[in-house]
């Protein structure tokens, strides 16, 4: 890729503009000239023309004849009812492009080490979701999705089934745990995150009919957990935060946990353009990062933690497990 195009900025911010704008939700239910799409998306029509004809130039949409588009099969995964859910990540009102303009931030965050997240906001995106249903609503959302696509791989890629009772610690909505629940019948589940999430939580539960045997407690991983279960349950919450934090929340396990199982997208050295991109999408919104597994061991090793096993589930997703 030459420089130009590696620098450039305004295709991926017409690509946002269009996925909020739903235009391809539009065009796909025959609203296909530029008038009625800028009427019906509460757009100006010129501006909202030049925009399509940059995006048309790149494959994205098609101009059939002059002020008229079409969808291409690039423009698909920007319909609403699209397995990806790429319209809602990059919905510039939502709470994916709230996080995308954080990446404005990235020379401060270079040059501070310090999230830009609250450089930006003047909180952190965790105190965001607390403040805000509309914000905590729509992140919430984003997280139930990506347990679609990796949630049957965690399900099948453990002995559960050995499993009684566990804690799922910062397990945002719960439907990770539902997933668990329903696979597992004699499965008894906590789920321990703040309160607008456990709350979510608590009524997704009842939805899936698991309420008698998942329950939701508001609280922090930062705080002591509820003690007594035989598997602690971290997935994909380690990366968010730094070393030092990541150690706070293992030790807070390692306090009550017989096992701890953490499920993350580890940095391997395999994909290295996946790893890198969430890496630095890590630092800029939370300071956290993507870790290897030997510096994953070592913050376990600190928090008291031993690894039992390792395994490379499908996806590339790594699930390990540890003890006291």
């Amino acid at each position: 890729m030459n420089l130009m195009a590696l620098s450039d900025l305004a295709s991926p911010w017409a690509v946002r503009v269009v996925a909020t704008l739903r235009i391809a939700d539009l065009i796909a239910a025959g609203v296909t000239d530029v008038a009625t799409l800028a009427a019906r998306s509460g757009a100006d029509e010129d501006a909202l023309h030049r925009v399509l004809r940059y995006l048309a130039c790149r494959e994205l949409f098609k101009e059939t004849s002059p002020g008229v588009f079409a969808l291409t099969d690039s423009a698909r995964p920007l319909l609403s009812g699209h397995p990806l859910r790429l319209r809602d990540w990059f919905d510039l009102e939502g709470a994916g492009g709230r996080m995308d303009h954080v990446f404005s931030q990235l020379l401060a965050v270079v040059r501070t080490g310090k999230p830009g997240y609250p450089m930006l906001y003047g909180r952190e995106l965790w105190q965001d979701t607390m403040d805000s249903p509309e914000i905590a609503e729509s992140y919430d959302s984003l997280m139930a999705a990506h347990t679609q696509f990796v949630g049957p791989a965690v399900v099948s890629g453990y002995d559960w089934d050995s499993v009684g009772n566990v804690v799922d610690v910062g397990g945002g909505t719960g439907s990770l745990l539902t997933r668990l629940a329903l696979a597992n019948p004699r499965l008894r589940g906590t789920l321990v995150d703040l309160p607008e999430a456990a709350g979510a939580a608590a009524k997704g539960f009842a939805r899936a009919g698991v309420a008698d045997r998942c329950r939701a407690v508001a609280g922090s991983f930062f705080d002591p957990l509820p003690p007594g279960a035989d598997v602690y349950l971290l997935s994909w919450v380690l990366h968010d935060w730094n070393d030092a934090d990541t150690v706070r929340i293992l030790r807070r396990c390692a306090e009550v946990a017989g096992r701890v199982v953490i499920v993350e997208n580890l940095d391997t050295g395999e994909w290295p353009e996946r790893a890198t991109a969430m890496d630095l999408r890590l630092l800029v919104l939370f300071g956290g990062k993507e870790r290897t597994p030997e510096q994953l061991d070592l913050l376990a090793g600190a928090a008291g933690l031993r690894q039992l096993s390792r395994s490379l589930l499908a996806g590339g997703i790594s699930l390990l497990e540890y003890s006291r």
